[in-house]
Protein backbone atom coordinates (compact mmCIF):
# COMPACT_ATOMS: atom_id res chain seq x y z
CA UNK A 1 0.00 0.00 0.00
CA UNK A 2 1.89 3.44 -0.68
CA UNK A 3 -0.85 5.83 -0.04
CA UNK A 4 -1.00 7.47 3.52
CA UNK A 5 -4.10 8.99 5.28
CA UNK A 6 -5.64 12.41 5.77
CA UNK A 7 -6.83 13.28 9.39
CA UNK A 8 -6.76 16.45 10.25
CA UNK A 9 -8.10 20.14 9.23
CA UNK A 10 -5.11 20.16 6.89
CA UNK A 11 -5.83 17.66 5.02
CA UNK A 12 -4.33 18.55 1.86
CA UNK A 13 -0.54 17.79 3.10
CA UNK A 14 -1.72 14.67 5.48
CA UNK A 15 -1.31 11.90 2.54
CA UNK A 16 2.09 12.33 4.22
CA UNK A 17 1.00 11.40 7.91
CA UNK A 18 2.09 8.01 8.50
CA UNK A 19 1.85 8.49 12.46
CA UNK A 20 -1.77 8.24 12.83
CA UNK A 21 -2.27 5.07 11.31
CA UNK A 22 -3.57 3.24 14.38
CA UNK A 23 -6.44 5.98 15.10
CA UNK A 24 -7.76 6.26 11.71
CA UNK A 25 -8.02 2.70 11.08
CA UNK A 26 -9.69 2.06 14.45
CA UNK A 27 -12.14 4.31 13.41
CA UNK A 28 -13.93 2.67 10.20
CA UNK A 29 -12.42 -1.27 11.29
CA UNK A 30 -16.44 -2.21 11.73
CA UNK A 31 -16.49 -0.89 7.79
CA UNK A 32 -13.34 -3.27 7.07
CA UNK A 33 -13.66 -6.11 4.70
CA UNK A 34 -11.71 -9.08 5.23
CA UNK A 35 -12.23 -10.36 1.42
CA UNK A 36 -11.36 -6.82 0.30
CA UNK A 37 -9.10 -5.84 2.68
CA UNK A 38 -7.22 -3.17 0.24
CA UNK A 39 -10.17 -1.94 -1.70
CA UNK A 40 -12.74 -1.41 1.34
CA UNK A 41 -9.42 0.83 3.10
CA UNK A 42 -9.47 2.63 -0.43
CA UNK A 43 -13.15 3.25 0.17
CA UNK A 44 -13.20 4.96 3.42
CA UNK A 45 -11.03 7.53 2.54
CA UNK A 46 -12.58 8.33 -0.33
CA UNK A 47 -15.79 8.18 1.12
CA UNK A 48 -14.41 10.63 4.18
CA UNK A 49 -16.43 13.73 4.48
CA UNK A 50 -15.73 17.56 5.03
CA UNK A 51 -12.36 18.36 6.17
CA UNK A 52 -11.96 14.54 7.04
CA UNK A 53 -11.64 13.61 3.11
CA UNK A 54 -8.99 12.62 1.34
CA UNK A 55 -7.13 15.52 -0.60
CA UNK A 56 -7.09 15.70 -4.37
CA UNK A 57 -3.75 15.82 -6.57
CA UNK A 58 -4.11 19.48 -7.46
CA UNK A 59 -4.59 20.06 -3.39
CA UNK A 60 -1.69 18.38 -2.25
CA UNK A 61 0.42 19.60 -4.78
CA UNK A 62 -0.21 23.38 -4.45
CA UNK A 63 -0.12 22.29 -0.39
CA UNK A 64 3.04 20.53 -0.30
CA UNK A 65 5.20 23.44 -2.24
CA UNK A 66 4.38 25.85 0.38
CA UNK A 67 3.80 24.13 3.59
CA UNK A 68 6.44 24.41 6.36
CA UNK A 69 8.49 21.02 6.14
CA UNK A 70 11.09 21.32 7.79
CA UNK A 71 9.54 21.50 11.55
CA UNK A 72 6.60 18.79 10.22
CA UNK A 73 7.56 16.36 12.56
CA UNK A 74 7.84 13.35 10.53
CA UNK A 75 10.40 15.23 8.07
CA UNK A 76 12.48 12.00 8.33
CA UNK A 77 9.67 10.01 6.75
CA UNK A 78 8.79 12.20 3.59
CA UNK A 79 12.61 13.05 3.15
CA UNK A 80 12.98 8.83 3.04
CA UNK A 81 10.30 8.31 0.64
CA UNK A 82 10.99 10.94 -1.74
CA UNK A 83 14.76 9.72 -1.95
CA UNK A 84 13.97 6.05 -1.90
CA UNK A 85 11.14 6.28 -4.67
CA UNK A 86 11.00 3.01 -6.84
CA UNK A 87 14.63 2.18 -5.22
CA UNK A 88 15.64 -1.49 -4.30
CA UNK A 89 18.70 -0.16 -2.96
CA UNK A 90 17.60 1.83 -0.14
CA UNK A 91 19.38 4.83 0.79
CA UNK A 92 19.48 5.66 4.77
CA UNK A 93 18.66 8.88 4.79
CA UNK A 94 19.96 8.74 8.79
CA UNK A 95 23.28 9.35 7.63
CA UNK A 96 22.68 12.69 6.01
CA UNK A 97 21.06 15.54 7.93
CA UNK A 98 18.83 18.76 6.02
CA UNK A 99 20.11 21.10 4.27
CA UNK A 100 18.36 24.96 3.61
CA UNK A 101 20.38 25.80 0.63
CA UNK A 102 19.03 29.36 1.38
CA UNK A 103 20.46 29.54 4.55
CA UNK A 104 18.73 30.51 7.78
CA UNK A 105 20.74 32.56 9.14
CA UNK A 106 18.66 35.68 9.59
CA UNK A 107 22.05 38.33 8.44
CA UNK A 108 22.46 37.13 4.98
CA UNK A 109 25.65 37.59 3.80
CA UNK A 110 26.10 40.13 0.65
CA UNK A 111 26.50 37.29 -2.10
CA UNK A 112 23.11 35.64 -0.83
CA UNK A 113 21.30 39.20 -0.68
CA UNK A 114 22.52 39.88 -4.10
CA UNK A 115 21.21 36.88 -5.76
CA UNK A 116 17.75 37.28 -3.94
CA UNK A 117 16.99 40.45 -5.03
CA UNK A 118 15.99 43.82 -3.27
CA UNK A 119 13.11 41.39 -1.80
CA UNK A 120 15.59 38.89 -0.11
CA UNK A 121 14.20 39.16 3.38
CA UNK A 122 10.26 38.16 1.94
CA UNK A 123 11.99 35.77 0.42
CA UNK A 124 13.75 33.46 2.69
CA UNK A 125 10.46 34.61 4.91
CA UNK A 126 8.62 32.84 2.65
CA UNK A 127 10.64 29.66 1.32
CA UNK A 128 12.87 29.18 3.66
CA UNK A 129 11.34 26.02 5.01
CA UNK A 130 9.68 24.92 2.29
CA UNK A 131 9.88 21.76 -0.49
CA UNK A 132 12.20 23.73 -2.88
CA UNK A 133 14.45 25.09 -0.38
CA UNK A 134 14.67 21.61 1.21
CA UNK A 135 17.47 18.98 0.81
CA UNK A 136 20.15 16.18 2.06
CA UNK A 137 23.64 16.30 2.82
CA UNK A 138 26.14 15.04 4.68
CA UNK A 139 28.14 18.23 4.35
CA UNK A 140 26.03 20.56 6.37
CA UNK A 141 28.83 21.82 8.05
CA UNK A 142 31.12 22.25 5.57
CA UNK A 143 28.11 24.38 3.12
CA UNK A 144 27.10 26.55 6.10
CA UNK A 145 25.90 29.93 4.71
CA UNK A 146 28.09 29.95 1.39
CA UNK A 147 26.84 31.36 -1.74
CA UNK A 148 25.12 28.67 -3.57
CA UNK A 149 27.67 28.32 -6.58
CA UNK A 150 30.50 27.06 -3.96
CA UNK A 151 28.21 25.01 -1.99
CA UNK A 152 27.60 23.40 -5.66
CA UNK A 153 31.24 23.23 -6.54
CA UNK A 154 32.65 22.21 -3.45
CA UNK A 155 34.29 19.04 -2.91
CA UNK A 156 31.31 17.25 -1.67
CA UNK A 157 28.76 19.75 -2.94
CA UNK A 158 25.35 19.55 -5.04
CA UNK A 159 27.50 18.65 -8.73
CA UNK A 160 28.58 15.06 -6.54
CA UNK A 161 26.09 14.64 -4.74
CA UNK A 162 24.39 10.98 -5.91
CA UNK A 163 21.05 11.54 -3.93
CA UNK A 164 17.96 11.55 -5.87
CA UNK A 165 16.95 14.88 -3.97
CA UNK A 166 19.31 16.85 -4.96
CA UNK A 167 19.04 16.01 -8.96
CA UNK A 168 19.39 19.15 -10.95
CA UNK A 169 21.14 21.48 -8.63
CA UNK A 170 24.54 20.45 -9.94
CA UNK A 171 23.58 22.64 -13.28
CA UNK A 172 21.91 25.69 -11.92
CA UNK A 173 23.90 29.02 -12.19
CA UNK A 174 22.22 30.38 -9.19
CA UNK A 175 19.26 29.48 -6.67
CA UNK A 176 16.35 32.55 -6.36
CA UNK A 177 13.02 32.67 -5.22
CA UNK A 178 12.24 31.60 -9.26
CA UNK A 179 14.50 28.07 -8.68
CA UNK A 180 12.74 27.52 -5.32
CA UNK A 181 9.46 27.68 -7.19
CA UNK A 182 10.43 25.67 -9.87
CA UNK A 183 12.13 22.77 -7.75
CA UNK A 184 9.38 22.55 -5.53
CA UNK A 185 6.99 22.10 -8.46
CA UNK A 186 9.79 19.01 -9.88
CA UNK A 187 9.53 17.56 -6.15
CA UNK A 188 5.75 18.19 -6.13
CA UNK A 189 5.06 15.87 -9.14
CA UNK A 190 7.44 13.36 -7.43
CA UNK A 191 5.02 13.31 -4.18
CA UNK A 192 2.06 12.69 -5.75
CA UNK A 193 3.93 9.53 -7.17
CA UNK A 194 4.80 8.47 -3.71
CA UNK A 195 1.61 9.43 -2.12
CA UNK A 196 -0.76 8.76 -4.80
CA UNK A 197 -3.91 8.89 -4.75
CA UNK A 198 -6.37 5.72 -3.37
CA UNK A 199 -8.79 6.03 -6.71
CA UNK A 200 -11.60 3.34 -7.03
CA UNK A 201 -14.02 3.26 -10.17
CA UNK A 202 -17.71 4.69 -9.38
CA UNK A 203 -19.80 1.54 -9.89
CA UNK A 204 -17.27 -0.06 -6.90
CA UNK A 205 -16.75 2.96 -4.89
CA UNK A 206 -20.60 3.22 -4.69
CA UNK A 207 -21.36 0.00 -2.85
CA UNK A 208 -19.43 1.47 -0.07
CA UNK A 209 -21.89 4.40 0.50
CA UNK A 210 -24.56 4.62 3.07
CA UNK A 211 -27.97 5.42 0.69
CA UNK A 212 -30.85 7.49 1.64
CA UNK A 213 -33.30 4.03 1.40
CA UNK A 214 -31.34 2.37 4.24
CA UNK A 215 -33.89 3.33 7.13
CA UNK A 216 -32.28 3.47 10.63
CA UNK A 217 -34.01 0.62 12.83
CA UNK A 218 -35.22 2.99 15.45
CA UNK A 219 -36.34 6.98 15.29
CA UNK A 220 -37.29 9.48 17.34
CA UNK A 221 -40.94 7.89 17.76
CA UNK A 222 -39.37 5.05 19.61
CA UNK A 223 -38.20 7.77 22.56
CA UNK A 224 -41.08 8.16 24.40
CA UNK A 225 -39.57 11.46 26.14
CA UNK A 226 -39.27 13.08 22.96
CA UNK A 227 -42.76 13.01 21.73
CA UNK A 228 -44.41 16.63 20.70
CA UNK A 229 -46.08 17.00 23.81
CA UNK A 230 -43.31 16.38 26.06
CA UNK A 231 -41.46 19.20 27.85
CA UNK A 232 -38.13 17.75 26.11
CA UNK A 233 -39.39 17.67 22.94
CA UNK A 234 -38.20 21.49 21.98
CA UNK A 235 -35.02 21.41 24.25
CA UNK A 236 -34.27 18.44 22.38
CA UNK A 237 -34.75 20.00 18.62
CA UNK A 238 -32.39 23.12 19.70
CA UNK A 239 -29.68 21.21 20.59
CA UNK A 240 -29.99 18.43 17.72
CA UNK A 241 -29.66 21.82 15.64
CA UNK A 242 -26.63 23.06 17.16
CA UNK A 243 -24.91 19.75 16.93
CA UNK A 244 -25.45 19.19 13.08
CA UNK A 245 -24.39 22.33 12.30
CA UNK A 246 -20.95 22.28 13.90
CA UNK A 247 -19.65 20.42 10.82
CA UNK A 248 -20.99 18.85 7.48
CA UNK A 249 -19.59 15.40 8.88
CA UNK A 250 -21.51 15.25 11.95
CA UNK A 251 -24.61 12.36 11.38
CA UNK A 252 -27.20 12.03 13.77
CA UNK A 253 -28.18 8.14 14.20
CA UNK A 254 -31.71 6.89 16.66
CA UNK A 255 -30.34 3.92 18.83
CA UNK A 256 -33.36 2.14 20.91
CA UNK A 257 -31.99 3.92 24.20
CA UNK A 258 -29.81 6.83 23.18
CA UNK A 259 -29.17 9.18 19.84
CA UNK A 260 -26.01 9.10 18.70
CA UNK A 261 -24.07 12.12 17.10
CA UNK A 262 -20.52 11.08 15.18
CA UNK A 263 -18.05 12.11 12.99
CA UNK A 264 -16.20 9.35 12.82
CA UNK A 265 -17.67 7.53 15.64
CA UNK A 266 -19.82 8.57 18.85
CA UNK A 267 -18.40 11.96 20.21
CA UNK A 268 -22.07 12.95 21.51
CA UNK A 269 -24.68 10.69 23.06
CA UNK A 270 -27.91 12.04 24.00
CA UNK A 271 -30.46 9.50 26.29
CA UNK A 272 -33.93 11.21 27.31
CA UNK A 273 -35.08 11.65 30.48
CA UNK A 274 -38.37 13.47 31.52
CA UNK A 275 -37.10 16.17 33.09
CA UNK A 276 -33.10 16.60 31.47
CA UNK A 277 -31.14 15.51 28.55
CA UNK A 278 -28.36 13.41 29.82
CA UNK A 279 -25.43 13.75 27.73
CA UNK A 280 -22.39 11.88 27.40
CA UNK A 281 -19.44 13.37 25.71
CA UNK A 282 -16.98 10.71 24.63
CA UNK A 283 -13.54 11.82 26.47
CA UNK A 284 -11.59 11.52 29.62
CA UNK A 285 -12.92 13.59 32.27
CA UNK A 286 -9.93 15.16 32.60
CA UNK A 287 -9.83 16.28 29.71
CA UNK A 288 -12.47 18.69 29.45
CA UNK A 289 -12.73 22.37 30.22
CA UNK A 290 -15.64 22.90 32.27
CA UNK A 291 -15.60 26.60 33.99
CA UNK A 292 -19.03 26.22 35.46
CA UNK A 293 -17.96 22.97 36.71
CA UNK A 294 -21.37 21.10 35.63
CA UNK A 295 -20.09 18.01 34.06
CA UNK A 296 -19.75 14.83 36.42
CA UNK A 297 -17.22 12.60 35.92
CA UNK A 298 -18.67 8.78 35.20
CA UNK A 299 -15.03 6.95 34.48
CA UNK A 300 -16.90 2.90 35.06
CA UNK A 301 -20.24 3.55 35.72
CA UNK A 302 -22.77 1.82 34.48
CA UNK A 303 -24.16 4.54 31.73
CA UNK A 304 -25.98 4.16 28.38
CA UNK A 305 -24.04 6.70 25.79
CA UNK A 306 -20.44 6.83 25.70
CA UNK A 307 -17.44 8.36 27.26
CA UNK A 308 -16.34 9.45 30.95
CA UNK A 309 -18.16 12.99 30.83
CA UNK A 310 -21.66 13.05 32.02
CA UNK A 311 -23.76 16.70 31.66
CA UNK A 312 -27.59 16.95 32.59
CA UNK A 313 -29.30 19.68 30.37
CA UNK A 314 -32.36 21.08 31.25
CA UNK A 315 -32.86 24.47 29.91
CA UNK A 316 -32.88 26.41 26.29
CA UNK A 317 -30.53 29.10 28.05
CA UNK A 318 -27.39 26.22 29.20
CA UNK A 319 -27.41 25.34 25.41
CA UNK A 320 -24.98 27.68 24.18
CA UNK A 321 -22.38 26.58 27.11
CA UNK A 322 -23.32 23.03 26.65
CA UNK A 323 -22.22 23.33 23.40
CA UNK A 324 -18.80 24.64 24.34
CA UNK A 325 -18.56 21.13 26.04
CA UNK A 326 -19.53 19.51 22.99
CA UNK A 327 -17.31 21.04 20.34
CA UNK A 328 -14.69 19.76 22.45
CA UNK A 329 -15.47 15.99 22.67
CA UNK A 330 -15.90 16.91 18.46
CA UNK A 331 -12.76 18.78 17.71
CA UNK A 332 -10.73 15.93 20.21
CA UNK A 333 -12.13 13.35 17.43
CA UNK A 334 -11.30 15.16 14.52
CA UNK A 335 -7.66 15.46 15.83
CA UNK A 336 -7.68 19.19 16.09
CA UNK A 337 -4.56 21.25 17.79
CA UNK A 338 -2.59 17.82 16.30
CA UNK A 339 0.09 19.29 14.42
CA UNK A 340 -0.43 16.51 11.85
CA UNK A 341 -0.02 18.32 8.52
Amino acid sequence: MSFSIPLTPQAPINRMNPNSLNKTFATFSRALKKDRYIESIKAHFQLLPSYRRFPNNEEFRREIKTRDLYNFRSRSYWLRRLENKDRKERVLIDEYTIEHILPQNENLPREWQEALGSEWKQVQETWLHTLGNLTLTGYNSEYSDRPFIKKRDMKGGFRESPLRVNKGLGILESWNENTIKNRAEELAEEAIQVWNLPLLPGEVLNAYRKHPDEAQAYSIDDHSQLATEKPMRPLFEELRKELLSLDPCVTEEFLKLYIAYKAETNFLDIVPQASALRLSLNMKFHELQDPKSIAQDVTGLGRWGNGDVEIKLTSLEDIPYVMGLARQAFEKQMGNGENNL
